[in-house]
Parts: structure tokens; C-alpha cells; sequence
């Protein structure tokens, strides 16, 4: 699981930046020049009656309305921590499947209107909108969130607010962007879960991603963030909390990358490096230390006390959660049992410490 968004811009995430530049520089040539926008217009109708197979295509990748394509660009830039965890090619193959799934799914669901209201969809809002709201499934499940301030005392504000607010400004920008969104939320359910196993049909080659990787990674590339700046000189705990944050993410990229050159296979952990490994706990620290002999009565007095761990009344389902974020058992149980089993807290707890 992913702990935080970052804000290190497009740093490792050329595919989410490729997108941004290219469709929304699509989108603002075709404002610029609308005698070409019939072209990519994605109407159902001409391509169920008039067998204009080639909308499907067209239709589902520009943006036509300069408010969708602005709503969608804040999504794919929040979304870029995907690309960061998973790798170019998995996150591509995300979106290459969805895009798919999303396309036949977009049928069904228009003729289940249709059946249902006796009202027939001719066209749909243009743009790569259904694998943007597909990207919502493992935002939703993947990051746990994690308060940030309060609203009028009780609205809680956290690190997944604003993303949500984003989706629901671009939900309500056109009549039938709900189908859209709809359309987009099964595809990512059935291909996050890898349902009829779909993650082993929709893929992005291994060639497709070599191709890229020398061609067109080098063109939206970003150079590593500078980070001269010392950790916790923000002027407020918010900034300082980013700051912090932001090392740990910029950590997190560094060793992956050093692993991959090492070719060291893993245990799978949720796709995710371990935590535990790139920042061990004060006790993991200890143990290299030498041995040192307790006094009697301090023994006597230890042997005495219930085992700490063994007996702290924490659900397995939230220490099955902190181990897929790559913490240790063993920590996971102290965080659970010092925050009253609460999660958030627990994930704020080994974050910190």
C-alpha cells in the first residue's frame, strides 16, 4: 500500500507526463482548428449504425472540452505515484486494459440506459476519462488515508480529499459523464482484481516497453528533484510533514532502483518495497549489538511480565494491511496496540518512527 501522493513533481513518471503533454497539447490545437473536432467525437451511434469503428479510438483519447481535459490532468498528476510503485510497463498496462475493458463497457451500460429509460445515448464526453476513473480503484483501496486538518470542527480534511473533490467537479462537468465514470470504476474492479485474468491479456509487451524505454522515456524524462533545501525548514508542520514525506518517497525510488540493478528477487509484498528494510526499527538496530547481562532482580522482574506481543488484542485483517505496506509483524502489532487499533494512527506511528 502507498502511504502518500508526493509532491516531487514528475520524477520517475514519464508516461503520466508523456500524457499530459501530448493530449492536452491535442486538445488545445483542436480548439485552435474546431473544423477538425467531428473527428473525435465519441458518438455511440456512428460507431454502432455507421460502423465507424475508428471513434473508438479517436473519441476515448482528446479531450474536446478544455474543462475535462483540466479536471483529467490533475487526476493524472495525482495519479503519477502508481507509475512511481508499480513501473512504467505495469502502469501502462493498467491503462491500456481498462481503456479496453471501459470501451465495451461503455456499450452495456448505454443499452442498459437506453432499456431502462427508453432514452437513447448518442454520444459520450471525449477524452481518456474512463481510465482515469478506473485509476479511483487502487487509489481507494492502495493509499489509507491520513488526517491532515478539520473543517468547522468536525469535517475531517485528509491527503485524499482534494482527489476525490477533483473526480467529483469532472463527474459533474457533462450529462453523461456519470456513465463514463461508472464505466471506468467496473473496468478498474475487474482488472485490479484480476479478474478472468485479465492482467494476462491485456498487457503492454515487453518489446512495446523496451521500444519506449529508448525512444520516448529519454523525450518526458524529468531530472531528480533538488533537495539542497534542509528536512524541516517549512515554515508551518504541514510543510515540514511534506518534507518528510518527500524524503522518504525519494528514498523509496533509490533503493528500488538499486534493487532492480541487482536483479534480487523478493517475496511479493503487494508490489511494494519494505519499509523495514530501508528504515529498521530501533530494535532491529539492536540486535547487532553485543549481548548485555540484566541484573537478577531486573531478570526476576522481567520474567514476571506477560509477553508484550502474544497477548495484545489487535485484529489480524489491520496487521495484514501494515504488512502489505512493508512493515514488520512484529511492528505492526506495537503501532496497532499503541493506537488502539486504529489504522491510521498505527501507519503515522511507524511513518515517524
Amino acid at each position: 500500500m502507498f502511504t502518500t501522493t508526493g509532491s516531487r513533481g514528475l520524477y520517475k513518471a514519464p508516461l503520466c507526463k508523456g500524457l499530459l503533454l501530448v493530449l492536452n497539447g491535442l486538445t488545445v490545437m483542436l480548439t485552435l482548428l474546431p473544423q477538425y473536432q467531428d473527428m473525435f467525437v465519441y458518438s455511440l451511434q456512428a460507431v454502432a449504425h455507421q460502423h465507424q469503428v475508428w471513434r473508438l479510438l479517436c473519441g476515448r483519447l482528446i479531450c474536446l472540452d478544455v474543462k475535462d481535459s483540466f479536471c483529467s490532468s490533475l487526476l493524472i498528476y495525482n495519479f503519477r505515484i502508481f507509475e512511481r510503485r508499480f513501473g512504467t510497463r505495469k502502469f501502462a498496462s493498467f491503462l491500456l486494459g481498462t481503456w479496453f475493458l471501459s470501451s465495451l463497457v461503455d456499450f452495456l451500460l448505454a443499452q442498459a440506459f437506453q432499456f431502462l429509460f427508453e432514452h437513447e445515448v448518442e454520444e459520450l464526453p471525449a477524452g481518456l476519462l474512463a481510465p482515469v476513473f478506473s485509476l479511483f480503484v487502487p487509489f481507494y483501496q492502495s493509499i489509507p488515508r491520513m488526517p491532515v486538518t478539520q473543517v468547522l470542527g468536525h469535517i475531517h480534511i485528509t491527503n485524499k480529499t482534494l482527489v476525490y473533490i477533483v473526480g467529483l467537479q469532472l463527474l459533474t462537468s457533462s450529462p453523461f459523464m456519470w456513465l463514463l465514470a461508472l464505466s471506468g470504476l467496473i473496468s478498474g474492479g475487474l482488472y485490479h482484481s484480476n479478474a478472468l485474468w485479465l492482467q494476462k491479456v491485456f498487457f503492454v509487451p515487453v518489446w512495446v516497453s523496451s521500444v519506449g524505454k529508448y525512444i520516448l522515456e529519454p523525450l518526458f524524462s524529468s531530472s531528480q528533484p533538488n533537495d539542497e533545501t534542509p528536512l524541516g525548514m517549512g515554515a508551518t508542520l504541514d510543510i515540514q510533514r511534506q518534507q518528510r514525506m518527500d524524503l522518504l518517497d525519494q528514498q523509496l525510488l533509490l533503493a528500488q532502483y538499486n534493487e532492480a540493478r541487482r536483479n534480487v528477487r523478493r517475496q511479493p509484498q503487494g508490489g511494494l518495497l519494505q519499509w523495514t528494510r530501508l528504515f529498521p526499527s530501533l530494535r532491529h538496530r539492536g540486535q547487532n549489538r553485543p549481548p548485555v547481562q540484566p541484573h537478577p532482580e531486573a531478570q526476576t522482574h522481567q520474567s514476571t511480565q506477560p509477553p508484550l506481543l502474544e497477548n495484545s488484542p489487535v485484529a489480524e485483517e489491520q496487521v495484514a494491511r501494515l504488512v502489505e505496506m512493508g512493515f514488520s509483524r512484529i511492528d505492526a502489532l506495537e503501532a496497532l496496540r499503541a493506537s488502539n487499533n486504529d489504522i491510521n494512527m498505527a501507519t503515522n506511528f511507524l511513518l515517524q518512527h
